[in-house]
């Protein structure tokens, strides 16, 4: 369970780290000069237009690191992203003035603490470096004083937050009955209805039940809307079976790449550096005796196997140590080894042969490599001369009959993933084309190129009754089947619910024990679990779920509560804990909304316009 000064410590690290995020995320933030110095402020806590930049940009940033496209700011005020910039901003603000009129502020020794943990500001060693912090404070277009005041200004703020944080928990009701809800267990019988199980055999559909169907769900049999588009294209592919090899080459790129193909033996190592030998022999000395573990050892040192792992080595890799290393005969602990960093022990986790891969065995990858870099070359030649062709007037059909380029046609939809519609610049160039543009040369992703022409944008239609008749009468026999399915199955669950044994139904009867909503039973219609822990389905009730292909009856057969284990007991913390967390965090709003609302918040569009302008 969370406590108060767990929670209000979070939102201590919690400041720090948003002033961290706002302000080293935004590298290259543009810096805003003239007599404008500010977007807003609540009261007079002013919000710096500058600030408010790195804010967006970073923001931005954030986004499209998410969606791998690039975010517009126009983009970003239609998502709000804007208005949720400037209102985080303006609850600093607030936050701001509080701490002023509290006189509360952080001293030089605190501001120099959290300088030196910052990461990016640590060089090679992990220590911190005057050179990188000058760097990239310069790279934030700040000064060191600068940023060392916001700095202290975050600081200051987070302690105010941790302590609004501070004694947020949740009630130990709050979490069993999430608990309770969560680690139910339920054990149920299932029956399972197919096809097979139905008393009458299916007949064909008449054209009265074929119409019925075909008009009751015409998103079915809709054609989507298509485009026709004529392309020619050419890919290194196509260029690569005439390309002439020379085969020279072809040997100086295996001889220059001869690593790749004449691997040494390799070993899967981790390495426990000791600070005397006679501190090594004694650590290896326990293990042999069975005292200890090799995990033991290292989790003494205070350090974690990952801290120690090498990975795979050869014997180039570890030096000195390669000798015993490479020499034992069975994977486990080897040593004590004097090592380049002094004595260690040497845990070897596996053993990977070497291997030897001969020019004639490897030709065939290289000629095909060496064929496919030569096709990119050459495309990328024909490149400017294609250009001029289409900017003569030449058409897709022109270039294809006077160069290397195929002609295609296709008519595409979302659906479309074959060929050239594999290629995303080819489905952004369809999606983006109108009628009537002209055709220009565009690279894809393999080194290939194409133009394209769209001919005409065919949209979604209903396709005639007699075009897919098949696929309407395969849909009713599939609905006339769950219809009778169902009904089978509601008088089976009558049955049941009268006594009847499940066992006694003739049918294939399955038991799952003791399921939680946590669980997923594959071999279940989709939605089982929810059905079987509907409210108010209580011990010896029933429910009836239908699948695609067949309709099962459970019963429930017990009912019991959570079963008392650690697994359980960590779900309640955590949940208790993100709970407090989130009233923590409503605290803090609440309590920056009446600042802002005591001290008035005033808005500059114009700056926030300017900013707008200024950036991509």
């Amino acid at each position: 369970m969370a406590s108060g000064k767990g929670s209000g410590g979070k939102m201590v690290a919690l400041g720090i780290v948003g002033l961290l995020v706002l302000g080293l995320g935004g590298f290259g933030a543009t810096n805003f000069g003239g007599t404008v110095r500010s977007v807003g402020a609540v009261g007079d806590q002013e919000v710096d237009i500058n600030l408010y930049a790195r804010a967006l940009q970073n923001e931005l940033s954030a986004l499209e690191q998410q969606t791998g496209q690039q975010i517009t700011v126009a983009q970003a005020q239609q998502l709000g992203v804007t208005n949720q910039v400037l209102d985080g901003l303006l609850t600093r603000a607030a936050l701001d003035g509080e701490l002023d009129r509290l006189g509360v502020s952080v001293g030089d020794e605190e501001v120099r603490r959290t300088l030196m943990s910052i990461p990016s500001f640590q060089g090679l060693d992990g220590k911190f470096d005057p050179d990188t912090y000058k760097f990239t404070i310069e790279r934030l277009g700040q000064t060191p004083s600068e940023f060392e005041e916001s700095l202290r200004a975050d600081t200051a703020r987070a302690l105010l937050q941790g302590a609004l944080a501070t004694g947020v928990v949740m009630p130990d009701a709050y979490a069993k009955v999430i608990v309770d809800w969560l680690g139910e267990r339920r054990t149920v019988s299932v029956a399972s209805l197919t096809a097979a199980d139905l008393d009458t055999e299916i007949s064909a559909p008449t054209e009265d039940q074929i119409k019925s169907q075909y008009e009751a769900t015409p998103a079915a049999y809709t054609a989507p809307e298509s485009r026709d588009v004529t392309y020619a294209w050419l890919t290194p592919a196509m260029l690569a079976e005439t390309a002439e090899l020379d085969e020279a080459s072809l040997r100086q790129i295996y001889d220059d790449n001869i690593s790749a193909y004449m691997q040494p033996e390799r070993r899967l190592v981790e390495r426990l550096v000791y600070g005397t030998e006679d501190e090594a022999q004694a650590a290896a000395d326990r293990i042999a005796a069975g005292e200890s573990t090799f995990e033991d050892e290292v989790a003494a040192r205070g350090l974690e196997l990952t801290d120690i792992d090498l990975g795979d080595v050869s014997a180039s890799d570890i030096g000195a140590a390669a000798e015993v290393v490479f020499a034992a005969d069975d994977l486990g602990v080897v040593g004590p080894v004097m090592s380049d960093l002094g004595p260690a022990l040497f845990r070897i986790n596996g053993v990977l042969d070497a291997t030897e891969t001969t020019f004639e065995e490897a030709r065939d990858d290289l000629a095909k490599e060496m064929a496919t870099d030569a096709a990119r070359r050459e495309i990328g030649d024909l490149v400017e001369s294609l250009d001029d062709l289409l900017a003569s007037g030449a058409t897709l059909e022109e270039l294809a009959d006077e160069t290397e380029m195929e002609l295609g046609q296709i008519d595409w939809t979302t659906a479309s993933e074959d060929g050239i519609a594999s290629f995303s610049a080819f489905v952004t160039a369809v999606q983006e084309a109108q009628v009537g543009d002209f055709p220009e040369i565009i690279e894809l992703s393999d080194g290939g190129i194409f133009a394209m022409r769209l001919n005409a944008i065919n949209p979604a239609a209903l396709r005639p009754l007699d075009e897919v008749r098949d696929q309407v009468i395969a849909d009713w026999t599939t609905a006339e089947t769950a219809r009778l399915l169902k009904a089978r199955a509601d008088k089976i669950q009558t049955e049941v619910a009268s006594g009847t044994a499940m066992d006694a139904l003739g049918l294939p009867v399955e038991s799952f024990t003791d399921i939680t909503r946590r669980d997923f039973i594959a071999t279940m219609p989709q939605g089982f679990i929810d059905a079987v822990f509907a409210p108010g389905l209580a011990q010896g009730a029933t429910a009836v779920i239908t699948g695609t292909d067949r309709v099962v009856i459970a019963k429930i057969d017990t009912v019991q509560p959570p079963e008392a284990n650690t697994e359980m007991d960590e779900i309640a913390a955590n949940y208790a804990e993100q709970a407090a967390q989130g009233a923590a965090q409503d605290v803090i709003a609440a309590f920056a909304s009446a600042m802002r609302l005591r001290d008035g918040v005033t808005v500059n569009q114009t700056a926030i316009n300017a900013v707008h302008a200024q950036m991509p």
